[in-house]
């Protein structure tokens, strides 16, 4: 244990002032007696004895020569006789940084009981209680800590008390420990807002999922216009699916009092369940209301460029920039990220239209250290693009590695570039190369897998994402991998089809494995549920692979019009895909 801001020598030091108080008995030592202070003035009186200024050189001699213990109870019992609240924060330090509990729980409770009144004393007390495991106990601090602040921080204290318990092994006792030092709180009106949001994330923390979703709406119900309902309504209904928290944000957000970092974040929880339809329309209604709020130009910026909607995303984006412009942008500010962010995202749109120099002109504006590897691989694809497959190489190669990662994810950038660009067998030299070294690095092995499986060596793919499963059971992406390649063969239908099920159980919002989903389906004979299972996919992600699959199957079922509308919008996503145009040609089709 280690009190937050504890130093060493803080107090009992020699050589060192501290501030001395009017009065006998609170007078607080003064280090270096007999020395005139600075400025010629003469030397303040110390407070202390002979014996308790031994008392407190030979509790740090103790502390420096590695007895903390001793040295915790020699100023505990100078602090008892001097009454000195700097000696009983120094002999609490020391108990705590010797990990000495019971100790520091007697010089935290001595201190509190000669300075009743002391905020710092409670603050530790309350620190060395959650240490000892003793939560229960912990009520008390708590309401005297909440009931001396001040009305404007109240709040804030109020809301990171589900981070000071996180780490309490019994969150029933925590539970119970802060319903108690909140009972007042959730009376008034100016805090029951925050104190309901903080009892329901202490029940989200012990697994009640019905219980905090009681808390969120005590807390809406208490204060409408309180942000704080709204983000544990938020967190209910992003981080453990629990729809019924949505209504509360719904609610939240139609009042005059709502702020649009919610609206955002529930954008992107929508988002995260695949819901992107809902999104575009709680996007819209965001920048509709806050025009003058620059984030949600950013993400319908970004979302339109994800479904290749060019014109519009561009124009969101250089928005977005025009608006960070009018803003004076301070030294580490976080905007920073979200320029570079809308820049790199520019120059892709510029490479989709075949401008390159524009797309070089925003990569060059590029200067965070985080965004570097992206930008680079983008000038990569833009000189691949032009038969410049060296020089590209040579340009993610140029990377400056800012720690040991950064050589592995230039390796992967660099056969991804490979792969892509007609030279798998290349690739694969790189990953197996890299992987006599690393040879459990499961994000090696798939980009390996994925190598094999362009060169058509579909044994030593299976065998490499085999590998990564026994590695990473939890890889949807590699049940999802080797799924879909036994079902695009159309070999092992059953097993392919277990094998995306369990993807699909470790990644159910994933479009992509609900796409493979529906392709085994469809291998399968069972068509109507491949279309339904496809078009669910498509409605969640818009992409041209996914549209090859659903005009497929709308083809085999006869509805030629939908099939030939699903494959044009591919064409518009993405008129290179290599599935689309490969199964465009085998059926001879024209769109």
């Amino acid at each position: 244990m280690r009190a937050p801001g504890a130093r060493r020598g803080a107090a009992g030091r020699p050589g060192r002032d501290v501030e001395q108080r009017p009065g006998g008995a609170g007078q607080r030592t003064t280090r270096g007696c007999g020395h005139a202070q600075g400025g010629g003035q003469p030397p303040l009186q110390s407070g202390l004895s002979a014996r308790l200024m031994y008392e407190l050189l030979v509790g740090e001699m103790s502390f420096d020569l590695g007895d903390p213990q001793q040295g915790a109870a020699y100023l505990l019992d100078a602090a008892r006789r001097a009454n000195d609240e700097a000696v009983y924060q120094r002999a609490t330090e020391m108990a705590i940084q010797s990990r000495a509990g019971p100790a520091a729980l007697e010089a935290v409770r001595a201190w509190r009981q000669a300075f009743p009144q002391s905020l710092q004393a409670t603050r530790f007390e309350l620190q060395v209680l959650l240490a000892l495991g003793r939560v229960s106990e912990t009520a008390t601090p708590v309401k005297t800590l909440l009931d001396a602040l001040p009305a404007t921080e109240k709040i804030s204290f109020i809301a990171a008390l589900p981070a000071l318990y996180q780490r309490v092994a019994n969150k029933d006792e925590a539970l119970q420990a802060v319903e108690t030092a909140l009972a007042d709180a959730q009376k008034d009106p100016a805090l029951a807002p925050v104190a309901w949001t903080t009892v329901g994330r202490l029940r989200l923390q012990q697994g009640d999922r019905t219980g905090a979703l009681v808390a969120a709406t005590l807390g809406l119900n208490a204060g409408p216009e309180s942000q704080w309902p709204a983000l544990l309504a938020l967190q209910l209904f992003s981080g453990t699916g629990e729809n019924q928290a949505e209504p509360l944000i719904k609610r939240y957000l139609a009042g005059a009092e709502a702020k649009p970092e919610i609206q955002l974040d529930y954008v992107r929880a929508l988002l995260e369940r695949g819901r992107r339809a809902d999104a575009q329309t709680e996007l819209t209604a965001l920048v509709t209301r806050w025009p003058q709020y620059p984030d949600g130009w950013l993400l319908q910026g970004l979302l339109a460029a994800d479904d290749r909607h060019d014109a519009p995303a561009e124009q969101s984006l250089k928005h977005y920039l025009d608006m960070l412009k009018e803003q004076a942008e301070q030294p580490g500010d976080v905007r920073a990220a979200g320029r570079n962010q809308a820049e790199l995202t520019l120059a892709r749109i510029a490479a989709r239209r075949g401008d390159d120099a524009t797309a070089k002109k925003w990569l060059d504006q590029i200067d965070s250290p985080e965004q570097l590897l992206a930008a680079q691989v983008e000038r990569a694809n833009l000189l691949a693009r032009q038969g410049r497959l060296d020089e590209a190489r040579q340009a993610i190669q140029a990377v400056p590695e800012r720690d040991p990662d950064d050589a592995r994810l230039k390796l992967l950038a660099e056969t991804q570039l490979l792969r892509e660009n007609g030279q798998a067998q290349q690739a694969l030299r790189l990953l197996n190369a890299a992987l006599k070294q690393s040879p459990d690095d499961d994000a090696l092995l798939y980009d390996a897998a994925m190598a094999a499986e362009r060169l058509n060596r579909t044994d030593e793919m299976e065998r490499l994402l085999r590998r990564v499963i026994k590695l990473k059971p939890d890889s949807a992406q590699a049940y999802n991998a080797l799924g879909y390649s036994l079902a695009d063969r159309g070999v092992r239908l059953p097993e392919a089809k277990s094998l995306i099920e369990k993807a699909v159980q470790l990644a159910p919002d994933d479009a992509y494995i609900q796409d493979s989903l529906g392709w085994v389906e469809f291998r399968q004979g069972q068509l109507g549920r491949a279309q339904r299972t496809l078009q669910a996919a498509f409605d969640k992600r818009p992409d041209a692979e996914i549209a090859a699959h659903l005009g497929e199957v709308l083809w085999a079922l006869g509805e030629r019009d939908s099939a030939l509308s699903t494959w044009r919008e591919g064409l518009r996503l993405d008129p290179n895909n290599q599935t689309l145009t490969k199964t465009l040609k085998r059926l001879q089709v024209t769109p």
